[in-house]
């Protein structure tokens, strides 16, 4: 995990928000397949729409409270790097913790940053006011996860 959030250097491509509430987590997956679907190879595609569900539901779960919502950012460098960011507008900022792998197998939550530590390349958490920006990259050409 990388904890450091430079500053944007390259263009918004686009971005949504979303109030909080679960239904809009498959929406949000959905903007997200209709921004990215020609620039990740297909192999790769429905890991960044499983990164992309765990982060928002993250983001509606734990990180925005009632009245508020979240707004999903994506970023493309020019290199054809991938960069997805969710950012939540709860009050303070606070590392998510990335839960160890062992654990009760039947545990239905729990596991979302750890899925997104193996799919994505690269992931991580930046301070915003309020609330946070929880990110995760895959290479351009993604190849594999990181």
């Amino acid at each position: 995990m990388n904890v450091l959030f430079p500053p944007p250097s390259f263009p918004v491509l686009r971005e949504r928000f979303y109030p909080r509430a679960r239904q809009t987590v498959p929406a949000a997956r959905e903007f997200v397949r209709s921004v990215v679907r020609d620039w990740v190879p297909a192999a790769r595609l429905d890991d960044v729409l499983v990164c992309v569900s765990e982060l928002t539901t993250n983001a509606v779960r734990h990180g925005v409270p009632p009245g508020r919502g979240y707004r999903i950012r994506i970023c493309r460098f020019p290199d054809g790097l991938l960069r997805i960011e969710v950012h939540d507008s709860g009050d303070g900022f606070a590392l998510p913790p990335v839960p160890a792998p062992a654990g009760d197998a039947d545990e239905e939550s729990g596991r979302g940053l750890l899925i997104v530590d193996a799919l994505a390349d690269k992931w991580g958490v930046g301070e915003r006011l309020p609330g946070k920006v929880v990110w995760c990259e895959f290479a351009a050409g993604v190849s594999g996860a990181g």
